[in-house]
């Protein structure tokens, strides 16, 4: 066995990666037009409407093409999904319903789920999205900036950063049902051997969230040498997985303890403008609607140096200069949006109270013996086979392609 090193070094090239631990992933969608995602379902639904009411260049000026998608443009059908292959200008076919998805890291929003509306849709992620499925999405490193490396979901990611380049998208599983774990070949039987624990791909999951470091080259992933180390990180991942998941896969949905808890003191008005927050009162102010009490840990956080409050609240308010199919949004604030500021709130507040702890994690890692890269190198554990790398075949299923006709994957 190489001997053991350090793993604080935060950019050493001896400190395993997450691409080294899950080598599978996908770039983040492109979808070439910011109509067919939208914080609310109503709205993907009018801006429908009035694309299939428009025609010839109106239509086209309606759809903005792109090299990839022009009204004209036909697509394979997202797998999972029943909708039109052919052209939308000649047959649009029904409204499809829409997808709740994560745009970018805690702002759960709605997309259109018709192939024939998305530059580059990566079908090969809906093909695994499931019940079962979990996606690590890495957040688009930014020197300095305060914020996790990375955030985990249920919903089916598009990868969106607030701030850098954006990261890459790396589900749990390789194939729907929860089968076939992303993980690098013989890394679980050299951990097992470690730690004198099984090493499942949730528990790997769990340690990655609670130890990554954010790295220019993506997160990094210190691999502790002690079992106990290891069994205390993958409990505090855990738990911040399942703040992340809020609810999803049989989860209870986080809360503050009593007294705690976010309220409306005063109503949001009807088209609310500027976010605001007083640190004394611990008070979010939408223009003259009040939450509180809202954690100034709450309100402070960020990823990739970008407030994820303010960024919230900003994407729901009609940005200027808007046209086009994006300017059709509510006309006024939806009951919907206060609730899930409150559980934003919430979430936010928590992981907040949990950064003590996983400082402590990593203050135990700089000063513990590490299990490095080389060692994985010499172990054979790396470099990962290259099919690996790939998505897995898909041989159970036809999809629909092009203008209707079936292939088989």
């Amino acid at each position: 066995m190489a001997s053991h090193e350090a793993a604080g070094a935060g950019a050493s090239a001896g400190v395993p990666s997450l691409d080294d631990l899950m080598p599978w992933s996908v770039r983040p969608l492109r979808t070439g037009r910011p109509w067919v995602t939208a914080p609310d379902a109503a709205c993907l639904r009018a801006r429908w409407d009035r694309l299939v009411r428009a025609e010839g260049a109106e239509q086209e000026r309606l759809f903005g093409p792109t090299r990839s998608r022009t009204p004209w443009t036909a697509a394979t059908a997202l797998p999972g999904r029943s909708t039109g292959t052919g052209a939308f200008a000649r047959d649009p076919g029904p409204y499809p319903d829409p997808v709740r998805i994560l745009h970018g890291p805690f702002d759960e929003q709605w997309m259109i789920p018709d192939h024939r509306l998305l530059d580059a849709a990566r079908p090969e992620l809906w093909r695994v999205a499931d019940g079962h499925q979990l996606f690590a999405v890495e957040h688009g490193y930014v020197p300095a900036a305060a914020g996790p490396a990375l955030s985990v979901g249920a919903l089916l990611p598009d990868g969106h950063s607030p701030a850098g380049r954006p990261g890459r998208i790396r589900p749990l599983y390789r194939r729907p049902g929860g089968r076939e774990p992303n993980l690098t070949p013989g890394l679980p039987e050299l951990l097992h051997r470690r730690y004198g624990t099984p090493v499942t791909a949730p528990a790997v999951l769990a340690w990655a969230l609670a130890a990554a470091r954010p790295s220019p080259a993506g997160p990094l992933v210190p691999l502790p040498a002690d079992g106990a180390l290891w069994a205390d990180g993958v409990e505090l991942g855990r738990e911040l997985l399942r703040l992340h998941l809020r609810g999803a896969r049989g989860g209870e949905r986080p809360r503050l303890p009593g007294g705690h808890r976010p309220y409306v003191r005063a109503a949001i008005p009807p088209r609310p403008c500027a976010l605001d927050y007083d640190p004394e009162t611990r008070t979010l102010a939408l223009d003259e609607g009040r939450v509180s009490p809202v954690p100034a840990g709450a309100w402070e956080f960020r990823v990739g140096g970008v407030r994820m409050l303010e960024l919230w609240f900003t994407r729901r308010t009609a940005p200027e200069g808007a046209e086009g199919l994006a300017a059709l949004r509510p006309r006024v604030w939806p009951q919907e949006w206060t609730s899930e500021l409150l559980e934003l709130i919430t979430v936010l507040a928590l992981l907040d109270g949990v950064r003590p702890r996983q400082q402590a994690l990593q203050d135990r890692l700089d000063r513990s013996p590490a299990v490095s890269r080389q060692e994985l190198y010499a172990a054979g554990v790396l470099p990962p086979p290259a099919p690996a790398r790939r998505p897995a075949s898909v041989l159970d299923h036809r999809e629909e392609g092009p203008e209707g006709q079936f292939a088989l994957l």
